[in-house]
Formats: C-alpha cells, sequence, structure tokens
C-alpha cells in the first residue's frame, strides 16, 4: 500500500506560498508560445502523485519546486464579487467590499444581454483587482452564474437564478459567462463555473430528495440552461448540486463526466459543491465507504472536492486508498488534474508574466465606470408592475418617503458588503426638497399574560439573555416589529438597537443583523383567535438541523421565570401592546405630502434564502397595513416593491426591484422620475396565490408550473412590465428562417420595448408547452419611430424529444408563431407550417426501456445501477403507460424487487381490458437485476404497466 505523508507534505506546501523565481524557468509548461496542450502534457509528467492529488482539491498547496503558487477555487461571483475563505485565517468568511450590482434575478430582468456581458466583464476586472491584492484569498476560478431554472417562486435560492425559461436563461448566462471569462482566445479573465448541475429548485431536504425527470422534460427543459452557456463557450465547468436526480445523488451524475462535456470541445473542470462528496455517506448514505464514494465522484466526472476547508489531506488519504482497492486508476487520477491545469494554464498561472489578465489592479474596485454602470443595471432592471397614473412623477414639492426599506440597503447570502449606500430615501431627496421618512413600524411591548412582566432585553453581550423583567414598558422592554414575508417577522429592541434572537435555546440581543448562516432572528407571532393571546413561535434556520432536536420551537417560561425554548404545549401566552403607531405616522405623514413612496419588501436573509425555501409568497400584515393605511392617506401613494423573489402585493402603482446593490435608490429615483424609462421584464410567472403543488414535484406537465405549462391566470405573466410609452406591432411575416414585425413607439417619450418571439406547437405526438420562448430583443426607440425587429428560427429550434426513440426530431405540424410584450399580451401572431417528419408507431417489439414511457402515476424514478442507467420504481396501483404502440404477446422485462411482486398488463387504461400478469420473484436487493417472462395477449393503442407489491422494472420488449 503506498504511504503518503498526509499531512506534512500538504501543510508544509499550503505554507509556502511566496514562490521564488522559477526554480525550473523555462520548461515548457510555462512557456506561452507552446499550445496549452502541450504545455499541461508537460507539467502533468512532472508532478508527483502526491501532488496531483493535492490538485484535486479546493485549496491546492503550492509547488515550490516547479514554481507553482498555492490556488484557491470557488470566488463568489454571483452579482459582484461576494466573498471567499481564507487559507491563514482559519478559513473564515471575508467578504469584498466593491461594487455589488442588483441580484441576479434582477439582472436577467433586463432583458439584455449585451449589458449583462458589460455587468460580467466588471466584476470579472474586479475579481483581478482582488487577486491583484490578496492572490490567497481571491482566486481566479469564480463559482457563478447559477443557472438553475426558476420553476417554483417558493425555492429559497430564488434571487440567485435569471429565469424559469431555458432560452433566457441561457442567453443572460452566456453573457454573464462571457462576460467573466473576457474576450482573449486563449486566457481566461477568470475561469466561471456554472451552478448547480442538475434540476436542481428546493432547499427543505436538498440532500436527500430526488428531482423526478422525465427524460422528455430533462432533455428539453432542465439541462437546456446548462447547455446554452457550455456550447457558447461562456464556462469553464458545472458545479454539481446537492439534490438527486431519479435516485441518483448529482455528485455521481454520469452526465458531468459525458453529457455536460459533450457540448463543448473546449476543457471542463467540474467541482464539488461544498460537503458534496461526503454527503455521499454521511447523508444519503449512497456509499458504504469513502474510498468507494470519493472514486464515484472522480470516474463520474468531478475534477475538485470542496471538502475540509484548507486541508487536502483526508481527500488524498481516500483516494489514495481507491488506487490501492482499484476502485480508480492512475489514469483517472491525471485525466482529472490534465481538466485542472487546463484551466489554470489558460488563467495565466504558469506564465511568467501571469498572462495577459494579470495586468488589471485593484485600482478596478468600485471604480466610477462600475458605480456608473451599477446604476444603469439598477435602472434597466426595474419592472414597473402596474401603473393607474401617478408615474413618472412630475416635479412633486414634497414626499412622504416610508417604510422597512426605505432608508436602508441590505446584503444577501451571496454579495459583497457595498462601500457604500444609496437607497430609496437618499435617491428621492435628491429630487425633492421636502422629504418626510419612517419606516412605518409598529413598537410594541410584549406582556407575559401569567407574570405580567414584559419580554426585556438586558445587555448586547452573549452572555446576556433577555427576560421577563420590566413591569412597565420602558425602552429595554419596548421592540420595533418588522413582518416581512411568509408570516416570519424581526423584533428590534429600542432600547440597544439589537434584534431579538434565538441563542439556541434561550433569547438574546446582541445581533445588528440577521446575516448569518443559522439567522436566530425570526419569529412568528401567532394570534390565539380564543382569547386574542399571542405565541411567540421561533423561526430559526438551525430547527431544520437534525441535531437540533426542538422540532416548532415557541417562547416559554420556566418555573423560575427564564425564557426559553420548548415545543407548543409549553408555550407562554403574551399580549402585544402597541405603544407607538409607525404605520398611522406614515400615514400621518403621506396626507401631508404631494406624493407618498411605501418601500416594502423582503429582507434577504429572512423567511428564505439557501437552505430554506419560503412558506408561501404573502407580504407581512405589518407592511400590508402600511400600504393600506398609506394609500387611504394619499391617493398619489406608489409602492416600491424590493424583492428577489414573487411577492404577492396589491397596489394601483407598483414598482418592483430587486435588492439592487449600492445604486439601488439612485435607480428607484431615476424611474420614478421618468429620468429612465421602465422597461424591465418578469423572467418568471407570479403567481396569484400560493401554490398548491408540491414543491418536490419538478414534472412541469403535471404541476402546470411556469408559463410553459400553466393554464391559469396569474398575478403577473413571464414577461410583464410596463412603460411611460406605448408601443404598436405591425406586420407579422415569416420568411425562411426569419420572423420580422414592426414595433412603433405611439407614445410620447423615449422608451425601450422587449419584443418577445413564442411559439406553440399545434400538433404532435407529445405534449407540448402552452407556448414556448424563441427569441427576444430589447429595442430603444424614439416617439413616433418605428423599427422591424427580426429574428432568426431555425427549423431546428422546433426540434422535440423523442423519448420513443432516444433523440431529437422536427415533427411535421402548424406552429403559431406569436409576437408581443409579454407571454400573455401577444399583439401579432400567425402560422408557420413545419415539414418534418412524422413519429412512427413505437414497437414494443423491440426492447423499450421503461422510463421512455408516455405517462404515469404514483411512481418514483430510480437509478439502475450506483454508476449508471434509470429504471421506473412503483409500488401496487402505480402505473406507466405506452401510447401509439404495437406490441406482440411474449413478454420479457428487467425487474429489481426485494420482496418480490407481479405486474399487470392492461390495455386502454390502468383498469382496463387484462392482457396478462407478470409475476416478478425477489431478486435479493434493488440493485440486483433479474429477468421476468410471461405470455400476454398481444395488441395495439395503449398499454398500460401496473404495478402489484415493491419492483422496479429497467426495460421490457413484448416480441411477436
Amino acid at each position: 500500500m503506498r504511504k503518503i505523508p498526509l499531512l506534512a507534505t500538504l501543510t508544509l506546501a499550503a505554507s509556502l506560498l511566496a514562490v521564488p523565481p522559477a526554480q525550473a524557468a523555462g520548461l515548457p509548461f510555462q512557456n506561452p508560445a507552446l499550445p496549452v496542450e502541450q504545455r499541461v502534457d508537460d507539467l502533468l509528467g512532472r508532478l508527483t502523485l502526491q501532488e496531483k492529488l493535492g490538485l484535486l482539491h479546493q485549496s491546492q498547496a503550492a509547488i515550490p519546486r516547479l514554481g507553482i503558487a498555492y490556488h484557491k477555487n470557488g470566488t463568489e461571483a454571483l452579482h459582484g464579487v461576494g466573498w471567499s475563505n481564507h487559507l491563514n485565517d482559519g478559513w473564515s468568511q471575508k467578504f469584498a467590499s466593491g461594487t455589488v450590482f442588483p441580484q441576479a434575478v434582477g439582472l436577467a430582468s433586463t432583458w439584455d444581454p449585451e449589458l449583462i456581458k458589460r455587468v460580467g466583464s466588471a466584476v470579472g476586472d474586479e475579481v483581478r483587482g482582488y487577486n491583484d491584492a490578496d492572490p490567497v484569498l481571491w482566486g481566479l476560478q469564480v463559482w457563478a452564474p447559477v443557472v438553475d431554472l426558476l420553476r417554483d417562486p417558493r425555492a429559497g435560492r430564488n434571487e440567485e437564478g435569471y429565469s424559469e425559461d431555458p432560452l433566457l436563461t441561457g442567453a443572460i448566462s452566456t453573457a454573464y459567462g462571457k462576460g467573466l471569462q473576457g474576450d482573449d482566445p486563449v486566457y481566461l479573465k477568470t475561469a466561471p463555473v456554472l451552478k448547480h448541475y442538475l434540476a436542481y429548485n428546493n432547499e427543505t431536504n436538498r440532500g436527500t430528495s430526488s428531482s423526478n425527470l422525465t427524460p422528455k422534460l430533462k432533455h428539453e427543459y432542465y439541462e437546456q440552461a446548462f447547455k446554452a452557456a457550455i456550447s457558447a463557450n461562456a464556462a469553464t465547468g458545472v458545479m454539481a448540486s446537492y439534490n438527486l436526480v431519479n435516485g441518483r445523488p448529482n455528485h455521481v451524475n454520469p452526465d458531468l463526466g459525458s453529457t455536460v462535456r459533450s457540448w463543448t470541445d473546449k476543457t471542463l473542470y467540474n467541482v464539488s459543491d461544498a460537503w458534496g462528496p461526503y454527503a455521499l455517506t454521511e447523508l444519503e448514505k449512497y456509499y458504504d465507504n469513502k474510498p468507494e464514494a470519493f472514486a464515484a465522484v472522480l470516474k463520474a466526472g468531478l475534477d475538485s472536492y470542496t471538502i475540509d476547508d484548507s486541508n487536502a489531506g483526508p481527500l488524498a488519504e481516500h483516494l489514495t486508498a481507491a488506487l490501492d482497492q482499484g476502485l480508480i486508476t492512475q489514469a483517472d487520477v491525471d485525466r482529472a488534474v490534465r481538466n485542472v491545469l487546463t484551466i489554470r494554464t489558460r488563467l495565466g498561472h504558469f506564465d511568467p508574466d501571469g498572462g495577459p489578465y494579470k495586468k488589471i489592479t485593484k485600482d478596478v474596485i468600485n471604480s466610477p465606470a462600475n458605480q456608473r454602470l451599477n446604476r444603469e443595471a439598477a435602472g434597466r432592471a426595474a419592472v414597473l408592475l402596474r401603473n393607474s397614473g401617478a408615474l413618472p412623477f412630475k416635479e412633486p414639492r414634497s414626499a412622504a418617503v416610508v417604510g422597512p426599506l426605505a432608508g436602508t440597503l441590505y446584503r444577501d447570502w451571496y454579495g459583497g458588503k457595498a462601500p457604500y449606500q444609496v437607497t430609496p430615501l437618499d435617491g428621492i431627496k435628491e429630487r425633492v426638497g421636502d422629504v418626510s421618512t419612517g419606516a412605518g413600524l409598529e413598537r410594541i411591548a410584549l406582556k407575559h399574560l401569567a407574570s405580567g412582566k414584559y419580554l426585556t432585553a438586558t445587555g448586547t453581550g452573549a452572555d446576556d439573555n433577555a427576560a421577563l423583567i420590566d413591569t412597565a414598558p420602558t425602552a429595554a422592554s419596548q421592540w420595533d416589529l418588522t413582518d416581512w414575508t411568509g408570516g416570519v417577522s424581526t423584533l428590534r429592541n429600542a432600547g440597544n438597537g439589537k434584534l431579538l434572537g434565538g441563542d439556541w435555546r434561550s433569547l438574546d440581543t446582541d445581533d445588528a443583523e440577521p446575516d448569518g448562516w443559522y439567522v436566530q432572528q425570526q419569529f412568528e407571532l401567532e394570534r390565539d383567535q380564543a382569547d386574542g393571546s399571542y405565541l411567540i413561535r421561533y423561526a430559526g434556520y438551525e430547527t431544520v438541523e437534525g441535531w437540533y432536536g426542538l422540532p416548532d420551537p415557541y417562547v416559554t417560561v420556566s418555573a423560575d421565570g427564564t425564557l426559553g425554548l420548548a415545543p407548543k404545549a409549553q408555550a407562554a401566552k403574551f399580549g402585544k401592546e402597541i405603544v407607538s403607531d409607525g404605520v398611522a405616522a406614515a400615514a400621518a405623514q403621506a396626507a401631508k405630502a404631494e406624493v407618498a413612496v411605501v418601500v416594502v419588501g423582503s429582507h434577504p436573509f429572512v423567511a428564505g434564502r439557501e437552505f430554506h425555501d419560503r412558506a408561501n409568497l404573502q407580504l407581512g400584515a405589518g407592511q400590508r397595513r402600511l400600504i393600506e393605511a398609506v394609500r387611504r392617506a394619499n391617493p398619489r401613494t406608489v409602492v416600491v416593491l424590493e424583492a428577489g423573489y414573487p411577492v404577492v402585493v396589491d397596489a394601483p402603482n407598483l414598482l418592483w426591484t430587486t435588492h439592487a446593490g449600492a445604486e439601488t435608490g439612485h435607480a428607484v429615483a431615476d424611474v420614478l422620475f421618468g429620468a429612465v424609462n421602465p422597461a424591465g421584464r418578469l423572467t418568471q410567472t407570479w403567481p396569484a396565490g400560493d401554490s398548491p403543488t408540491d414543491i418536490y414535484n419538478y414534472d412541469l406537465t403535471k404541476t402546470g408550473m411556469t408559463y410553459l405549462y400553466g393554464k391559469g391566470k396569474p398575478l403577473y405573466a413571464f414577461g410583464h412590465g410596463l412603460s411611460y410609452t406605448t408601443f404598436g406591432y405591425q406586420g407579422l411575416t415569416v420568411q425562411g428562417d426569419k420572423v420580422s414585425v414592426k414595433v412603433t413607439n405611439t407614445g410620447k417619450v423615449k422608451g425601450d420595448e422587449v419584443v418577445q418571439l413564442y411559439t406553440h406547437q399545434r400538433e404532435s405526438r407529445f405534449k407540448q408547452p402552452v407556448k414556448q420562448l424563441r427569441a427576444f430583443q430589447r429595442v430603444t426607440l424614439n416617439p413616433g419611430e418605428t423599427r422591424t425587429v427580426t429574428f432568426t428560427l431555425k427549423k431546428s429550434d422546433l426540434a422535440v424529444w423523442d423519448y420513443t426513440r432516444g433523440k431529437w426530431a422536427v415533427e411535421s405540424a402548424t406552429h403559431d408563431v406569436l409576437v408581443g410584450s409579454a407571454s400573455d399580451r401577444i399583439r401579432q401572431s400567425t402560422t408557420l407550417r413545419v415539414s418534418g417528419e412524422t413519429v412512427p408507431v413505437r414497437d414494443l417489439a423491440k426492447t423499450t426501456r421503461a422510463m421512455d414511457f408516455d405517462d404515469y402515476a404514483g411512481v418514483a424514478f430510480a437509478d439502475e445501477t450506483k454508476a449508471g442507467g434509470e429504471a421506473v420504481e412503483g409500488s401496487a396501483g402505480d402505473w406507466v403507460s405506452f401510447t401509439g404502440a404495437s406490441f406482440g404477446s411474449k413478454f420479457t422485462a428487467g425487474v429489481s424487487s426485494v420482496s418480490g411482486g407481479s405486474l399487470e398488463l392492461r390495455s386502454g387504461s390502468p383498469t382496463g381490458a387484462l392482457l396478462g400478469t407478470v409475476q416478478v420473484p425477489a431478486t435479493g436487493g434493488v440493485y440486483q437485476w433479474g429477468t421476468a417472462t410471461a405470455t400476454v395477449k398481444a395488441g395495439s393503442g395503449s398499454l398500460y404497466l401496473v404495478f402489484k407489491g415493491d419492483l422496479r422494472i429497467k426495460d421490457f420488449a413484448l416480441a411477436r
């Protein structure tokens, strides 16, 4: 067995960060004149096994003998340089303080790839600037953009993604990625990595839940967002996601080494998510031991393990054991290391002068040019949802600017710390001389009904727990209540300015903001309808962890009067007393002002974020009361909604922006006062209410989620957004692969229109979307100006995934060609007859994969083996169907079952005529495959396989 002095070797190497002038100067791998492949071959041949294994870690030790410096993967750069971890400071999280652009979903709402490329380029410059200042902390492989499709707005990471539509997501991610990596044909400014492969859109149970994907949706929908950027060479790899797909963890998804890499002829460098390789044994229990799991990760197509902070020792230990056990070979290691070295070579790591992008210095960080670009992006991202005529403002002399987000900006989990802030209040003050303001919050006291004492802050230290002390409200027992979203609130103490928090099992006030990983400053005031008292539910994020051990905790009072958390049955009852009514004060201010602006929305860390889905899409009750009160006081009220996800808000004048970075206030004011004519468009459907669908159900054809398959009327449709001018559409034509339409600015001011092209296939062998985005353009038109907007629509763009034959096919069909300003506002339409092929009758006499069904009920999609393949898993009463088929009488199937069972073959429906019953013997386990045979009645039409007992089926044939 090989013995590697892991900790000694790797710790020593990691400490040698100041690499001396190349001790091996002039070696081929250091020669920029040579092809990248030749340089990589040379360097690979010079490395020891120890050094190779170290390069498979996120924190790659320096190799002084070869003049190679330390490198760290994974600088966060989602919408600006966010944060990284420092090797020499306990792997602590270090935040950038550069240009913070609008959140990703806001950037996408610009529908402007050219702008987004400029934003990506600015972010790439600042990554280089930070790397220039501290190359140990700020690595050049960036983990951005996030291209997870936003198919459910309740998902906690909604603000990180771009859209529910794969084409739009692909266009924006391609633009951002190209900006990040620069335009040099060989060298990379940064190396962008797409998150998170694949079908990752729920946070609850994210490490154990499996996204069930039909082959059709996998190919047509979920893969497409990744394929676009990879095939355009706008990204250098993907990150595996925490979830499973069809029963297999994505960290061992064989697509990583095959499908994903097939989309480009460039070398990709794929990475794990944090702790993901350990989840295979610790959480998912998919493998029995770590050498087996780590070997599977490598063989599946991942090249980097994000584990153990800066310590590569355990990784080397597990992979060494895997080598010794024959689970992987030296060739497997070399293949992954080659991918690492290729990207590092393209980053200039081995060039004597650091490559062409090394000249970028820290002077670019938060430059005036980037500040101007930030303001432009935030303004172009804003979406005017409703306007009854109050906007744009016409030089008002006075304004009331109120609400919990009027005078502050918040950082999100993947954002840096803004070096300055322009709040909505600041932006409006620059334009209006007389401005009044207020947070519009209730200041309350919480009286423990049993003792008559008030919930009181005792200090801001770690050991200063809140208690029942005051017998009459003082500043220390008064709390500013902010109802954010989803029924979750924060309570800020009026005496010390700190938030009430659940200090694991007690209560304290030692945090200024709820911005940690475990946000412990979240509560819900539950009113008892019987006696009017309140229970205080604790909603801190750590409560979902298995180790927390206190489901559904509430504030309780022990016998000695101390406060703590306990199950609901032990919850204390409180009376809520309003000490001062900020809502009434805000309304009074609004009544005196010419115009009123209410700035409401979400807190990026509260009631939903990574690891936590949202309970619902409702705005908090206190914020709703504020809107209603101000509107009653002043009919010229505009609501500014600042949130990274859809929120149900009722207001006749409503402007939406994400948490849009340091220039949020300037951008909001630019739009409110007409300096910017709004042209942002929604990139996802805003439902009219809370979704009744299961957040774990990824089958859009059954849930009706997204505009593609939704048939109900949403609150706001995909693509929706208003302007201060109007646009007319005329003369839609289709000639060859060109679709043209004339668009005219029919209003009185200059404005942008986002012209959107959709199609709908009328006839198909397969279920088709209601409509599907095919192209878009954002165009600027002066009053009265007409422009012909032309799109390219190729025949191949209309291909569908033919799962009956496992290939893409263009069917002979009539397509509706639809052009408009939103998915629900089609302005011109015509038809296009496409000459393609007719999908033949399915011949089930040939071996057919069970996953290639036409419909199903009850079943789950499962892994055939741990290494690859998919199967259908069902229990009694579940079924899959195969329509438009012909079949013989000799049934043979690949099956597995722990306890045995049977399959019924029925015609026409799951309760239709019985064609035969197939006994499935116990095979010894779900990965132990056997063969089941039977003679059944031959026929044609629709065949249903109905499960009786617990079993899996991978394939079958009905020979004649």
